[in-house]
């Protein structure tokens, strides 16, 4: 493990926070200390800020084919250091080898790809004569520094979504990842840096939300603000923005469901609920975590999804033969296990509810559970959980299958099983979520945006369409008559 010199990154190089308090990086499955640091304060972010302020004029100045080239050299960097952060993320995160390895690091590099391609393709509208006596063409135009705040549940996927197309289209960021995960954040601006990408156009600053992260996001200099995490952080990021009228993206909690027609492939379906509200130990937002079953299918798929959460194996992530590895701390352990704890009172616990014993005791890991009976308005059914807990309740029509998804403050993802396409055609058209699965819950690809409805927020990553969030429309507008009077002009002064 590389012991980064501090958890900030300013101007392309490493630097310790000068807040005077530390905090200390532990490793979830063993509960072992992994890396102290000096938390940022807010004289670090204005150190940042400046930073990207000055390294603004030139990236911004650059070719969209120079910003590419850039971007694809780094997409080569991070490959060619591909196991380094599998393993950094898998040791400040307990995620599972398999996971980093396979999705976590191949996605983050698939993104720089993306966005490298991407950099080529940021023209507005072409030029047309509107009016009859103008041409008009739109100019996209970077917005200028923009500030972001990424969560600890994919650190280095999260600060990808952020920091790449804000910088293909030409700003520069300034990049506050969460407390407990910056490792893969540092490498990521490191590598940045070896590939070419300028000093100051890619910044991180590792403290505190009270301190580092609400002084970012309220920095005049700091012309947007994007922030993934929970809907009530947001909230507070949403109001500290509209003091200084920030341009704001939010990605905020969901609370997916995973919605099974009566006529689905019920195999297909189980396989895909356990994976769905596992991956990442739960921790996503994403994550199937209300399972909607047409009646019929209802007993048989309880009983099958319990029996595929007991096969799971909890281990140590760096082991070959683990599935899931532990919450990212033992104090988010403790609050699933509360959400689990009081809903024994109104519902049935399948099989889990608790932590393991023997040699994961030391760790943050909670295993694979099953809920049934929760009613409707209970708070396992409305509220974000964030671990590996999945909610199953009966539904009778297609009508109430439908109503029953859309009933929480979420909209962020969803998923409906059946293989009659009216019925799917049907659930996409009416869930409202800024992404629907048809037999399949989870996948994302690069290509595509991510984002939610309601109170998951707005805007979106990754994607062609994550440029809207990044840049400034600009309508040009030439006159092509030389007319010293204008037709117009007879309004304000004159006759025709």
């Amino acid at each position: 493990m590389h012991h980064p010199d501090g958890a900030q990154f300013i101007a392309g190089r490493p630097a310790k926070g000068t807040s005077g308090r530390t905090h200390t990086v532990v490793n979830p499955a063993t509960g072992q200390d992994v890396y102290t640091y000096e938390l940022a304060g807010t004289a670090d972010v204005d150190t940042a800020v400046t930073a990207a302020r000055q390294a603004l004029t030139t990236w911004a100045a650059a070719t969209p084919a120079e910003r590419s080239d850039t971007l694809h050299r780094f997409a080569e960097v991070v490959a060619d250091r591909a196991e380094d952060f599998a393993r950094t993320e898998s040791l400040q995160c307990g995620k599972p080898l398999k996971l980093t390895r396979e999705f976590d690091v191949p996605g983050t590099i698939d993104n720089i790809a993306f966005f490298a391609g991407a950099a080529r393709h940021l023209q507005g509208q072409a030029a047309g004569e509107y009016s009859g006596d103008h041409t008009s063409y739109v100019r996209r135009e970077p917005i200028g520094v923009v500030g972001s705040i990424a969560p600890w549940n994919y650190p280095l996927q999260m600060a990808a979504w952020k920091i790449l197309p804000a910088i293909a289209a030409g700003n520069t960021v300034v990049l506050k990842p969460a407390e407990l995960t910056p490792l893969t954040s540092l490498l990521f601006a490191q590598a940045a840096t070896d590939a070419g990408i300028p000093d100051g156009v890619i910044n991180i600053v590792t403290g505190t939300g009270g301190e580092a992260g609400e002084h970012l996001v309220g920095h005049p200099e700091v012309a947007m603000t994007s922030f993934t995490g929970s809907t009530a952080v947001g909230r507070r990021v949403a109001e500290i923005a509209t003091t200084t009228v920030k341009r704001l993206h939010l990605e905020l909690g969901g609370k997916a469901p995973f919605l099974v027609f009566d006529d689905a492939d019920l195999d297909a379906a189980v396989n895909g609920a356990v994976a769905g509200a596992l991956i990442n130990t739960g921790q996503d937002c994403t994550a199937a975590t209300r399972a909607y079953i047409q009646r019929p299918l209802y007993d048989a798929f309880v009983e099958r999804t319990a029996a595929l959460m007991e096969t799971v194996r909890l281990g140590d992530p760096f082991a070959p033969g683990t599935d899931l590895g532990p919450l990212v701390s033992h104090a988010q352990r403790d609050r699933v296990a509360g959400f689990v704890d009081r809903a024994r009172a109104y519902a049935r616990v399948v099989t889990g509810g608790e932590a393991p014993l023997g040699e994961l005791k030391s760790g943050a890991y909670y295993l694979p559970t099953l809920i049934a009976g929760a009613p409707q308005d209970s708070e396992v059914v409305q509220s974000e959980i964030f671990g590996p807990v999945l909610v199953v309740l009966p539904f009778d029509t297609d009508d109430e299958g439908i109503a029953l998804a859309n009933d929480t403050p979420y909209g962020l993802a969803a998923s409906a099983w059946s293989r009659d396409v009216y019925r799917t055609g049907r659930a996409t058209r009416e869930i409202r979520a800024g992404c629907v699965w048809i037999n399949d819950h989870i996948p994302i690809i690069s290509e595509m945006p991510h984002g939610g409805y309601r109170a998951s927020g707005f805007g979106k990553d990754m994607s062609a369409y994550s440029f809207e969030e990044y840049t400034q429309l600009k309508h040009v507008m030439y006159d092509n008559t030389a007319a010293v009077r204008k037709d117009w002009h007879r309004t304000v002064f004159g006759d025709r």
